[in-house]
């Protein structure tokens, strides 16, 4: 049997981003995995949104017990995907970058004041660069001026 609201102000076939915190304490506590999906679905959406910072400090208050574990390892999950997927966008502008600036690796690297193996490191997405060089890496590539002489 679904879940039920009782002295909420919303039904489980509501949004859940418009459920009050009480709705989603009752869903977590009393409700089963089908009942669950929909905050599993906005959690993987939004890994560091507003529903899922909730249901951690639901889970904060809480005693450890398997719908916690669950709970915990969607959240974690959903942000291990996310930074991934933002270190691959990141991986992908740097390698569009010095593919747009025309220079070879080498030079590009010179001009933004990093070492040609660095840059191979930050077009491979193993290593993030700082927001700063990410400006400068940009910068070179629509030929704005960025090495300093």
């Amino acid at each position: 049997m679904p879940v039920r609201f009782r002295n909420v102000d919303a039904s489980p076939s509501d949004d859940v981003r418009t459920w009050p915190y009480e709705a989603l304490v009752i869903c977590i506590d009393r409700g089963l995995v089908p009942d669950w999906r929909p905050i599993f679905a906005e959690i993987r959406r939004a890994p560091w949104g507003r529903l899922a910072r909730r249901v951690e400090r639901i889970l904060d208050s809480r005693e450890y017990d398997g719908a916690t574990a669950l709970f915990r390892l969607a959240i974690d999950r959903a942000r291990e995907r996310q930074d991934r997927a933002d270190r691959d966008e990141v991986a992908a502008r740097v390698r569009n970058a010095v593919a747009r600036s025309g220079l070879t690796s080498a030079r590009f690297a010179e001009r933004i004041g990093t070492s040609a193996s660095r840059l191979s490191t930050y077009m491979g997405g193993t290593v993030t660069p700082s927001a700063a060089l990410l400006l400068r890496i940009e910068r070179c590539a629509s030929g704005d001026q960025v090495e300093s002489e």
